[in-house]
């Protein structure tokens, strides 16, 4: 895989959009980027940007982007709701794939130390870039913000990481970091008081409230014996929050930075967010999210929901991700695109032409050109995830059946397991034709010299292989549905059993068909102790398919007779 980085700078500019554009026209200037999202907050006056791409050129991109940004921010007139204290306050970068947090955390340094020695910025480096440990929280680097800044470069233990320990009123400072994936998320309140929605947050985040003497609020912090301040803990690790009232949309808001949502999910989030307010006489109306999500979180929270209402969560990733959105209440202050919210779906290539991005009628068309490809290797995969769905679909209508209830969630765990085999399969239909275009672009190497003809026989044999082991998993996964199939003939909705019959009619196909592809393919492969081994385990797998699909067309028939 190619080594990815995110990068989300925040930007102290949220009203000037022809500013904004300015900024992000010089990441837009660099190859190997991709500007995903662009978001820019009036009340806050900050706009955070996303973008993706190559460790060197995504360092390139976000120097030329706080370049720009010293040059046409001038700090001494900001003013916004969110915490700050730089015209490219904060300066994250996220391993994506391919790279570790340490790798990470060196391209952040790397580019900490340019910003400060060519730009002459202040720059504190934290999260997994800090050089120590008090300098890991932002908020700690941050404290003061802008106009505590003097100060704050005059004290020596502030120092800065890289660049003048001297203040600049027209850049401020900046902090850059590597961290993991942040979701910044916003709850609405049916309040305009900051200090309910200030309530709220110090009830979830992690870092807690103050223990006070007399007031709550106003009155002297307590401290122990050995006089340090004593805090309750909020209810939500890995969470910040802070209450502001938001005159764009004229509410008050729960602000949430989510530093670990394996810790603390999303839906976790905001289930949380939803019983503070309760117990403070107010109700949850919605939420937003602010940049971008994996979309591994939105399935979560969808799945989550659905087992709330006893429902099945073996149902598409699209609907999944629409109980997501309406649960979360994400387009209650305006509409919700995932395909632009969502990380995976932005970086989709539109121009990536797929098999099964087509319609059935494209699809078969498609198979009945001229060309070679698809072949039986895709046909025979899509013929599987057709028969799985069809398993997939007996599970789901037995989850829902009148009577069943305390069922529903047995059949839905089968249900959700139909739809992973489901999603391998319609991978695999694309897979094989690519497996088979790799052995077409290794036969046009050229073949002049001997060094050329033993790479091109290399690549031949290598590209072969794959040839051999896509249709293999297509074998084997297919195989695996017919542990669906046999529980949804059992156990079912008796009204749907011959559907899971013809789904195992499809699965039968699919293996065999696989099978036919491996066989030929395996032909022109040199390495027999491999294929001896794949083709053991193969054959079996044929064997066991008759025998399953006759026991299972068996059951069938005696059910309808």
């Amino acid at each position: 895989m190619k080594q990815l980085i995110e990068c989300v700078p925040n930007f102290s500019e949220g009203v000037d959009m022809h500013l904004i554009k300015t900024i992000t026209n010089e990441i837009e200037k660099i190859d190997g980027v991709n500007l995903l999202d662009v978001d820019p907050g009036k009340a806050t006056n900050r706009t955070v940007v996303t973008f993706v791409g190559s460790p060197d050129a995504v360092l390139e991109a976000a120097f030329q982007a706080i370049k720009k940004a010293s040059e046409i921010i001038d700090m001494s007139r900001h003013k916004g709701e969110h915490p700050r204290f730089g015209g490219t306050d904060v300066c994250p970068l996220v391993p994506v794939s391919d790279i570790s947090m340490e790798e990470t955390a060196a391209y952040a340094r790397k580019l900490a130390e340019r910003v400060g020695n060519e730009l002459q910025i202040p720059v504190y480096c934290y999260e997994n870039a800090a050089f120590s440990e008090e300098r890991r929280n932002l908020a700690n680097c941050r404290s003061g913000e802008y106009e505590g800044l003097p100060k704050k470069l005059a004290d020596p233990h502030w120092k800065p990481d890289f660049g003048p320990a001297r203040f600049n009123p027209r850049t401020g400072a900046i902090a850059i970091g590597a961290r993991d994936f942040l979701v910044a998320y916003n709850v609405n309140l049916n309040t305009t008081s900051t200090r309910r929605a200030n309530a709220i947050a110090f009830d979830m985040r992690e870092k807690g409230r103050p223990v006070r003497e007399g007031n709550p609020v106003t009155g002297k912090i307590k401290k122990d014996e050995k006089g340090n301040e004593i805090w309750i803990p909020g209810a939500l690790k890995a969470c910040k929050a802070i209450g502001w009232f938001i005159e764009e949309y004229g509410i008050a808001q729960v602000s949430i930075n989510l530093t670990n949502i394996s810790i603390t999910p999303v839906h976790v989030a905001f289930e949380v967010a939803c019983a503070k307010a309760v117990e403070r006489g107010l109700r949850v109306t919605g939420s937003e999210l602010v940049g971008l999500i994996p979309k591994r979180a939105m399935i979560d929270a969808g799945k989550y929901f659905l087992r709330k209402q006893s429902r099945s969560v073996g149902v598409s990733e699209e609907e999944i991700i629409k109980i997501a959105v309406k649960s979360l209440g994400l387009d209650d202050l305006k509409p919700f695109n995932p395909k632009e919210k969502i990380i995976e779906y932005i970086l989709e290539n539109p121009g990536d032409k797929k098999l099964i991005s087509m319609t059935a009628e494209g699809f078969a068309s498609e198979t009945a050109s001229e060309s070679a490809a698809p072949g039986g290797g895709s046909v025979s995969a899509y013929i599987g995830a057709l028969g799985v769905s069809l398993g997939t679909m007996v599970a789901n209508l037995s989850s829902h059946k009148p009577g069943w209830d305390e069922q529903w969630e047995v059949f839905g765990d089968w249900a959700e397991k139909g739809q992973t085999l489901k999603q391998e399969l319609l991978f695999l239909v694309d897979e094989d034709t690519r497996a088979f275009n790799r052995i077409m672009d290794a036969f046009g190497l050229p073949k002049g010299t001997d060094e050329e003809k033993a790479a091109r026989s290399s690549a031949i044999q290598h590209a072969t292989k794959y040839a051999i082991e896509v249709p293999f998993r297509t074998m084997k996964t297919a195989y695996e549905s017919f542990d669906i199939i046999e529980v949804m003939v059992k156990e079912g909705n008796p009204n749907s059993v011959t559907d899971a019959g013809v789904g195992a009619l499809c699965i039968r196909s699919a293996v065999i068909g696989a099978w036919l592809n491996v066989r030929i393919n395996a032909s022109a492969l040199k390495d027999k102790d491999f294929l001896g081994r794949l083709m053991k385990e193969a054959d079996e797998i044929v064997l066991l398919t008759k025998e399953r699909e006759e026991k299972i067309l068996s059951e069938v028939s005696a059910k309808i007779k």
